[in-house]
């Protein structure tokens, strides 16, 4: 059997059963008296019982043990997660942080979680955190679950051995992962880690509609994998860490919570490889918008406003006549947060680090750096391809975000210079003739 699934479309309806318990799922039935194999039937409910049939989320898990059998929840400490937004004074300058630092100690996962910024609240199911991770150890015996909301992974460096208590999947740069609210979940590491979560509140990430582009073109359906059902029976001292209302808890169960052997429904973990990706852009003239390069979607109450859009910068062709064609100076009602894969961003050649990222927050004027508006107003137009051997993305939301204490001060990261880069801009006005 395939380790992965497609998922063939958010909203749809998969199962799976482990190949080594033939039959394992019930037919006919959600929750028989007695389940094959003398399994536990267990749901797990991404949404309301009583939202719409489109939104509704659940899936059913056949396990070995009810995930309900553990001690009592105690405070997990020594993290950096925090969602203390007023912490700090605003600041409205557009800043940016050099690579984040690999760790120095032997940290896993669930250990190396650093918040940078986020807004909104957790508890009313409503706002945002992005985090950084940096670990270097596996996760032994420790299992990890978000009551408060999805997780959003993207690699930077080093791949991702992830078990989920539907199935295992591996995760490397150029990839992503979203783990959803309530899953839990393991990683594995040979090497060390590092890279970015996007983390929604209480809703779930979504394709974007499409309108006027038709019925395909940007994140393909088919290319989401969701994993394979595959359990362990093992016993023994095992923790479970969850972050409940921005703090971190963890509880001791004496047995692997990834005991699922089938599996039905349609919330699941899933992963996406991001050169799969079909590039929309313009063939006439003009820098289109980036909402063209939307990945995968968090909207809010308002129609077309985002929670959090996922947008992605890959390699592409770029052909517009009598155009500047890097990202045009922008004030934006949106906070614009970007990190780097690999490579080098067109427009901030040599100073944006991979590992690194930058916050242009709302209304704060940002866009290409001299050097960059220097050469692209003067080169010859002709088809260019752009970003070879670049991947860049951008967290983008409606809300204004907050920076943390860490994400200010701690990580000793924030460049002070980063305003310099548009110093050279220089007057270029002829007057009237």
């Amino acid at each position: 059997m395939s380790e992965y699934k497609y998922l063939n479309g958010f909203g749809s309806e998969f199962s799976s059963e482990d190949p080594r318990c033939p039959g394992a799922l019930p037919q006919g039935q959600n929750n028989p008296q007695k389940c094959p194999y003398g399994l536990y039937a267990e749901q797990l409910s991404g949404s309301a019982f009583t939202a719409p049939r489109t939104e509704n989320t659940r899936s059913w898990l056949y396990r070995i043990r009810p995930s309900v059998g553990h001690k009592p929840f105690k405070s997990f400490n020594g993290t950096y997660v925090s969602h203390d937004w007023i912490e700090r004074n605003p600041d409205p300058n557009p800043l940016r942080w050099n690579a984040f630092d690999f760790p120095h100690e032997a940290r896993d996962f669930a250990e190396s979680i650093h918040t940078i910024c986020g807004a909104g609240d957790p508890k009313l199911k409503n706002g945002l955190a992005i985090h950084i991770y940096s670990c270097c150890a596996s996760m032994k015996n420790r299992a990890f679950s978000n009551a408060d909301g999805d997780f959003l992974i993207v690699p930077q460096a080093g791949t991702l051995h992830i078990i989920t208590e539907f199935g295992k999947f591996d995760v490397k740069p150029n990839e992503i992962a979203v783990i959803q609210q309530g899953m839990r979940f393991s990683i594995e590491v040979l090497e060390p880690c590092r890279g970015y979560i996007l983390e929604v509140f209480g809703r779930h990430f979504n394709l974007p509609d499409l309108g006027p582009i038709g019925a395909n073109g940007l994140a393909n359906p088919r290319d989401f994998l969701t994993p394979v059902a595959c359990y362990e029976d093992l016993e023994g001292r095992y923790e479970i860490v969850t972050k409940y209302q921005g703090k971190m808890f963890y509880c001791e169960q004496d047995h692997s919570p990834f005991d699922v052997v089938a599996w039905h429904g349609n919330y699941v973990p899933y992963k996406y490889d991001l050169s799969k990706f079909m590039v929309i852009n313009s063939v006439s003239f003009d820098h289109c918008d980036p909402s063209i390069f939307t990945v995968l979607t968090c909207q809010s109450d308002r129609k077309g406003t985002a929670i959090a859009d996922f947008v992605i910068f890959p390699p592409r062709w770029s052909v517009q006549e009598h155009t500047f064609r890097p990202p045009y100076y922008h004030r934006n009602c949106m906070s614009e947060f970007m990190g780097l894969i690999y490579g080098e961003y067109e427009a901030k050649k040599g100073g944006f680090q991979p590992g690194g990222a930058s916050l242009h927050s709302m209304m704060t004027p940002h866009g290409p750096d001299f050097k960059c508006f220097e050469a692209a107003s003067n080169e010859k137009l002709g088809p260019t391809r752009v970003a070879d051997g670049t991947q860049a993305f951008m967290f983008e939301s409606c809300f204004g975000l907050a920076i943390t204490t860490w994400g200010a001060d701690t990580c000793a990261k924030l460049d002070p210079d980063y305003y310099k880069c548009w110093k050279g801009l220089k007057k270029h006005f002829t007057g009237p003739k």
